[in-house]
Protein backbone atom coordinates (compact mmCIF):
# COMPACT_ATOMS: atom_id res chain seq x y z
CA UNK A 1 0.00 0.00 0.00
CA UNK A 2 0.49 3.90 -0.12
CA UNK A 3 0.39 5.35 3.18
CA UNK A 4 0.95 8.93 4.00
CA UNK A 5 1.84 9.49 7.41
CA UNK A 6 0.92 13.02 8.67
CA UNK A 7 3.87 14.12 11.84
CA UNK A 8 5.63 11.41 10.61
CA UNK A 9 8.61 12.90 13.28
CA UNK A 10 6.53 12.56 15.95
CA UNK A 11 6.65 9.33 18.89
CA UNK A 12 3.73 8.14 16.89
CA UNK A 13 4.29 9.32 13.21
CA UNK A 14 7.92 7.62 13.48
CA UNK A 15 6.97 4.70 14.96
CA UNK A 16 4.00 3.91 12.12
CA UNK A 17 6.60 4.75 9.28
CA UNK A 18 8.72 2.09 10.44
CA UNK A 19 6.17 -0.53 11.69
CA UNK A 20 4.37 0.10 8.19
CA UNK A 21 7.77 -0.14 6.26
CA UNK A 22 8.29 -3.34 8.28
CA UNK A 23 5.22 -4.90 6.56
CA UNK A 24 6.70 -3.91 3.19
CA UNK A 25 4.55 -0.36 2.63
CA UNK A 26 5.66 2.42 1.16
CA UNK A 27 5.43 5.63 3.01
CA UNK A 28 5.47 9.57 2.34
CA UNK A 29 6.37 10.95 5.79
CA UNK A 30 4.64 14.19 5.99
CA UNK A 31 6.28 17.12 8.50
CA UNK A 32 6.80 20.58 8.87
CA UNK A 33 10.71 19.92 8.13
CA UNK A 34 10.62 17.51 5.48
CA UNK A 35 12.76 15.17 7.93
CA UNK A 36 13.07 11.37 6.16
CA UNK A 37 12.60 8.97 9.49
CA UNK A 38 13.46 5.50 9.45
CA UNK A 39 11.59 3.37 6.42
CA UNK A 40 9.91 6.30 4.61
CA UNK A 41 10.06 5.79 1.16
CA UNK A 42 9.56 9.46 0.31
CA UNK A 43 9.54 12.62 2.63
CA UNK A 44 7.78 15.94 2.11
CA UNK A 45 7.82 19.23 4.13
CA UNK A 46 3.80 19.94 4.59
CA UNK A 47 1.57 21.95 6.91
CA UNK A 48 -1.55 20.31 7.91
CA UNK A 49 -3.27 23.78 6.85
CA UNK A 50 -2.23 23.41 3.56
CA UNK A 51 -5.44 21.42 2.76
CA UNK A 52 -5.06 21.36 -0.93
CA UNK A 53 -2.27 19.69 -0.83
CA UNK A 54 -3.29 17.56 2.02
CA UNK A 55 -6.13 16.56 0.16
CA UNK A 56 -4.27 15.58 -3.10
CA UNK A 57 -1.74 13.53 -1.06
CA UNK A 58 -4.91 11.61 0.68
CA UNK A 59 -6.44 11.22 -2.57
CA UNK A 60 -3.41 9.78 -4.26
CA UNK A 61 -2.72 7.36 -1.39
CA UNK A 62 -4.12 4.25 -0.50
CA UNK A 63 -4.15 5.52 2.76
CA UNK A 64 -3.36 8.01 5.03
CA UNK A 65 -2.94 8.96 8.97
CA UNK A 66 -2.99 11.84 10.46
CA UNK A 67 -0.93 11.73 13.82
CA UNK A 68 -0.31 15.25 14.59
CA UNK A 69 -1.12 16.43 18.47
CA UNK A 70 -2.43 20.07 20.05
CA UNK A 71 0.64 22.20 20.70
CA UNK A 72 1.65 21.17 24.57
CA UNK A 73 3.29 24.02 24.88
CA UNK A 74 0.85 27.07 25.60
CA UNK A 75 0.34 27.14 22.12
CA UNK A 76 -3.74 28.01 20.71
CA UNK A 77 -5.08 24.89 19.53
CA UNK A 78 -7.06 26.92 16.96
CA UNK A 79 -4.81 26.06 13.86
CA UNK A 80 -5.19 22.72 13.95
CA UNK A 81 -8.81 22.76 15.24
CA UNK A 82 -9.15 24.93 11.74
CA UNK A 83 -7.37 22.61 9.93
CA UNK A 84 -8.95 19.48 10.28
CA UNK A 85 -12.29 21.45 10.16
CA UNK A 86 -11.11 22.85 6.68
CA UNK A 87 -9.79 18.98 5.45
CA UNK A 88 -13.50 17.88 6.39
CA UNK A 89 -15.06 20.53 4.62
CA UNK A 90 -12.44 19.70 1.49
CA UNK A 91 -14.00 15.65 1.57
CA UNK A 92 -10.87 14.35 0.19
CA UNK A 93 -12.27 10.70 -1.58
CA UNK A 94 -8.95 8.79 0.21
CA UNK A 95 -9.00 6.94 3.33
CA UNK A 96 -7.89 8.76 6.30
CA UNK A 97 -7.54 7.20 9.71
CA UNK A 98 -6.63 10.12 12.54
CA UNK A 99 -5.02 9.58 15.79
CA UNK A 100 -6.92 10.21 18.60
CA UNK A 101 -7.08 10.75 22.65
CA UNK A 102 -7.89 8.96 24.83
CA UNK A 103 -9.99 12.07 27.03
CA UNK A 104 -12.48 11.74 24.50
CA UNK A 105 -13.45 8.06 25.57
CA UNK A 106 -16.28 7.09 27.76
CA UNK A 107 -17.21 5.16 31.16
CA UNK A 108 -20.90 5.31 31.95
CA UNK A 109 -21.74 7.75 29.11
CA UNK A 110 -18.86 10.45 30.66
CA UNK A 111 -16.15 11.18 28.95
CA UNK A 112 -12.49 10.88 30.37
CA UNK A 113 -11.87 14.49 30.27
CA UNK A 114 -14.64 15.15 32.17
CA UNK A 115 -14.29 13.05 35.29
CA UNK A 116 -12.75 13.70 38.73
CA UNK A 117 -9.15 13.52 38.82
CA UNK A 118 -8.67 13.95 35.08
CA UNK A 119 -5.14 15.38 35.33
CA UNK A 120 -5.27 19.26 34.48
CA UNK A 121 -2.02 19.61 32.53
CA UNK A 122 -3.73 17.30 29.61
CA UNK A 123 -7.00 19.02 29.86
CA UNK A 124 -6.55 21.01 27.07
CA UNK A 125 -5.41 18.71 24.50
CA UNK A 126 -7.97 16.16 25.88
CA UNK A 127 -10.69 19.06 24.77
CA UNK A 128 -9.51 19.88 21.59
CA UNK A 129 -9.50 15.94 20.84
CA UNK A 130 -12.38 15.76 21.69
CA UNK A 131 -13.53 18.64 19.76
CA UNK A 132 -11.80 16.87 16.84
CA UNK A 133 -13.17 13.49 17.31
CA UNK A 134 -16.78 15.77 17.23
CA UNK A 135 -16.36 17.02 13.91
CA UNK A 136 -15.26 14.10 12.50
CA UNK A 137 -18.54 12.08 13.51
CA UNK A 138 -20.34 14.99 12.28
CA UNK A 139 -19.29 14.79 8.67
CA UNK A 140 -20.83 13.39 5.82
CA UNK A 141 -18.92 11.92 2.73
CA UNK A 142 -15.97 11.05 4.33
CA UNK A 143 -14.07 7.52 4.53
CA UNK A 144 -13.04 8.56 8.22
CA UNK A 145 -11.50 6.45 11.04
CA UNK A 146 -9.81 7.70 14.15
CA UNK A 147 -7.85 5.55 16.52
CA UNK A 148 -7.76 6.53 20.43
CA UNK A 149 -5.21 5.25 22.66
CA UNK A 150 -5.47 3.87 26.04
CA UNK A 151 -5.31 6.36 28.94
CA UNK A 152 -1.71 5.95 29.17
CA UNK A 153 0.70 5.88 26.23
CA UNK A 154 4.65 5.97 26.14
CA UNK A 155 7.53 4.19 23.96
CA UNK A 156 7.44 0.48 25.06
CA UNK A 157 7.80 -2.88 24.03
CA UNK A 158 6.28 -4.07 20.43
CA UNK A 159 4.09 -7.43 21.58
CA UNK A 160 2.02 -7.45 18.23
CA UNK A 161 -0.92 -7.93 20.42
CA UNK A 162 -3.61 -5.48 21.60
CA UNK A 163 -7.24 -5.72 22.64
CA UNK A 164 -9.83 -3.30 21.24
CA UNK A 165 -13.11 -1.48 22.18
CA UNK A 166 -15.08 1.07 21.00
CA UNK A 167 -16.22 4.08 23.19
CA UNK A 168 -15.01 3.04 26.29
CA UNK A 169 -10.84 2.11 27.35
CA UNK A 170 -10.26 -1.48 26.60
CA UNK A 171 -7.75 -1.46 29.49
CA UNK A 172 -5.14 1.29 31.09
CA UNK A 173 -1.93 1.43 28.85
CA UNK A 174 -0.94 0.67 25.10
CA UNK A 175 2.94 0.47 24.05
CA UNK A 176 3.48 3.16 21.44
CA UNK A 177 4.67 0.49 19.75
CA UNK A 178 1.31 -1.72 19.87
CA UNK A 179 -0.22 1.37 18.91
CA UNK A 180 1.17 1.91 15.85
CA UNK A 181 0.95 -2.06 15.05
CA UNK A 182 -3.34 -1.50 15.26
CA UNK A 183 -3.02 1.40 12.78
CA UNK A 184 -1.38 -0.87 10.28
CA UNK A 185 -3.62 -3.21 11.06
CA UNK A 186 -6.60 -1.39 10.46
CA UNK A 187 -5.24 0.04 6.80
CA UNK A 188 -4.52 -2.85 5.72
CA UNK A 189 -8.15 -4.73 7.17
CA UNK A 190 -10.59 -1.87 7.93
CA UNK A 191 -13.20 -2.56 10.38
CA UNK A 192 -14.02 0.64 12.05
CA UNK A 193 -14.96 2.72 9.14
CA UNK A 194 -16.65 5.78 9.98
CA UNK A 195 -16.54 5.40 14.15
CA UNK A 196 -13.69 5.35 16.68
CA UNK A 197 -12.32 3.08 18.54
CA UNK A 198 -9.83 2.33 20.81
CA UNK A 199 -7.06 -0.19 21.91
CA UNK A 200 -4.64 -1.04 24.45
CA UNK A 201 -2.37 -3.84 26.06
Amino acid sequence: MKIAVFGATGMIGSRLTAEAARRGHQVTAVSRSGTVPQGASTAIAMELNDTPKVVALIDSSDASVIAIPPDRHGGSHEPILQAHRDLIAARPTGSLLVVGGAGALEVDGVRLKDMPGFPAAYQAQASTLSTIFDLYRASKGLNWTMLAPAPRIAPGERTGHYRVGTDSPAGDAISAEDFVVAIVDELEKPAHAGTRFTVAN
